[in-house]
């Protein structure tokens, strides 16, 4: 069992997200709570914390500074953000502390949900491989675009909407040539030449979901397509849809579909049979 900080200064926000965690990660994760960052920092090293789920705006020693403090003795924790301000200052902090994710408040349950798997995963990986810490590498926000931008002209609501169904249609055939492997959030934004920041901000205004959500649901439409044919079996489908664990594929695919790859099989070749008794 792994466990998870949550630190905010709100009662009700951290009521709310802890029992989020319960009800999904029942016997999985175990939450740890603290009021402010100065807490946070302690209790993430005193109970041996693997996540930390992290306001920004605390008094005192604020949730960025926390990071800053746990990033320091921690090279391979997973932290996310859950803040309500959509301040992009704040975005270009995070990724000096190699932040996962940063989630806007009132966050989607889906979103919580996926990011928080994803962090169970990494959590995993580190510990069944004993890999060591990848690089830490902080890209600048990309400058000359925000310049770009401010000197648009007086079409510059016609063109921004040219240049964001471009910068999506981009992202759609990474998404479509690469899915098969292990790529992040951080792969495609270096493959495009954009920081990690912008990257996840241009991402949520072009699909309005999450990297992550959006690609778990694009591979789960890809393994439904192998499901149908019957000579395909599901460890070799989780493969070919980018998971190397078949177990977390199943989870991620019931989370998505409402029922598990084996289940949705059976369902398509009844469907299949029914219309061929039809047709006969």
């Amino acid at each position: 069992m792994y466990r998870v900080l949550i630190a905010d200064d709100e009662p009700i926000e951290r009521t709310v997200v802890s029992k989020t965690i319960q009800n999904h990660f029942h016997g999985q994760l175990e939450v740890i709570q603290a009021v402010n960052g100065r807490e946070a920092v302690e209790m993430f090293f005193e109970k041996e914390c693997q996540i930390a789920l992290l306001d920004i705006e605390m008094p005192g020693v604020n949730g960025l500074e926390s990071a800053e403090r746990i990033r320091e003795k921690d090279k391979e924790c997973s932290i996310i953000f859950l803040t309500a301000f959509d301040e992009f200052s704040y975005a270009k902090r995070a990724i000096g502390v190699r932040a996962m994710d940063y989630l806007l408040k009132p966050s989607a349950e889906e979103e919580l949900v996926a990011v928080l798997e994803e962090a169970m995963r990494l959590a995993d990986e580190a510990k069944q491989q004993g890999r060591e810490k990848q690089t830490e590498a902080a890209l600048h926000v990309d400058e000359q675009r925000a310049k770009e931008q401010a000197a648009e002209t007086r079409n510059e609501e016609s063109f921004e909407d040219i240049r964001m169904n471009a910068v999506a249609e981009m992202i759609r055939n990474y998404i479509d040539e690469n899915y098969q492997e292990d790529i992040s959030l951080q792969t495609a934004a270096s493959a495009m030449n954009y920081s990690d920041a912008y990257f996840c901000k241009i991402f949520k205004q072009c699909f309005d979901k999450s990297f992550i959500v959006y690609l778990s649901e694009y591979r789960v439409e890809k393994a439904k397509q192998l499901l149908s044919d019957v000579k395909n079996n599901v460890k070799d489908i989780s493969q070919k849809v980018g998971y190397r664990d078949s177990n977390y594929f199943a989870k991620v695919f019931k989370r998505v579909a409402g029922v598990t790859p084996t289940e949705y099989r059976v369902q398509v070749l009844g469907q299949i049979e029914k219309q061929g008794q039809s047709d006969g």
